[in-house]
């Protein structure tokens, strides 16, 4: 297969970089090309609120200002309101719900242009950018950006909120081990074997893992057991109030070249 990553991205680190088992063993901070300075007045309100579900409202309430999401029953054409409607939170159901819908083409799309990896799966494997299957989820995902308002800026505010809660509730950490159910390695790529049931893995540019190992084994026959850097969890479920968006204990890691160990059920 082609290396899983572009030329550019829109971040503070190189492509290669983000993707490689170097940056998994001694993370660095990962900002997004001006997120932080869209961010900072929300973010110095964030600092004198205790409650994190309370902040959680607090950021929902930002991106319903910042990105007029209320506005969409003021729009007088049909494209206006759904552009306003389809929020980021519409695109982290259609993830939870299928991480190869539309909304998942979207979401790895994200990923590709501001990290700048490559999905090595959507549907089936991508083996290169001139493949096919490169093309389909390249539709799809235009298809999905077109649904909405700035989706990808979207995305960058709520992964710039999810680093700084990751933060803020765990700053001296900066691994959490997780699991990721799976029966097959269509979506991933063993790229080495380096000891009993531990292997160098290339992962998808973005993936479903969970904390609760015994869940894990509810999406598979084999689970993957990773040590994920913070600066490459997206979202996870709880960050939000319930109220906004009800999931499992999931967390979109973003992909790359992996250590990791495969447990056989």
């Amino acid at each position: 297969m082609e290396q899983n990553v572009t030329m550019l991205n829109l971040c503070n680190l190189p492509p290669w970089s983000i993707s490689s088992l170097q940056y998994n063993s001694h993370p660095q901070p990962i900002k997004i090309q001006g997120s932080e300075h869209a961010c900072r007045r929300l973010f110095a309100v964030l600092d004198n609120i205790e409650m994190a579900e309370v902040r959680g409202m607090r950021f929902h309430d930002f991106m319903d200002v910042r990105f007029q999401l209320h506005q969409w029953q003021k729009e007088t054409s049909t494209s206006g309101r759904r552009s306003l409607k389809n929020s980021y939170l519409r695109f982290l159901r259609g993830w939870l719900f299928d991480s190869n819908s539309i909304e998942g083409a979207v979401l790895k799309g994200w990923v590709e242009s501001r990290l700048g990896l490559v999905p090595t799966f959507h549907h089936q494997r991508i083996e290169s950018i001139s493949s096919k299957e490169y093309y389909q989820y390249m539709f799809e995902r235009m298809q999905g950006s077109l649904r909405t308002s700035s989706i990808f800026t979207q995305l960058d505010c709520l992964y710039t909120y999810v680093q700084y809660e990751l933060t803020r509730s765990m700053p001296e950490t900066k691994h959490i081990r997780l699991y990721r159910g799976i029966n097959n390695f269509s979506e991933h790529y063993k790229l080495a074997q380096t000891g009993k049931n531990r292997f160098h893995m290339r992962l998808n540019n973005l993936n479903s893992f969970t904390a609760d190992f015994e869940k894990a084994w509810e999406f598979g026959t084999r689970v993957i057991e990773a040590d994920v850097p913070l600066s490459k969890i997206l979202f996870l479920c709880g960050v939000l109030p319930r109220t906004l968006l009800k999931g499992e204990d999931e967390y979109l890691v973003i992909g790359g070249d992996y250590e990791v160990k495969v447990l056989l059920g």
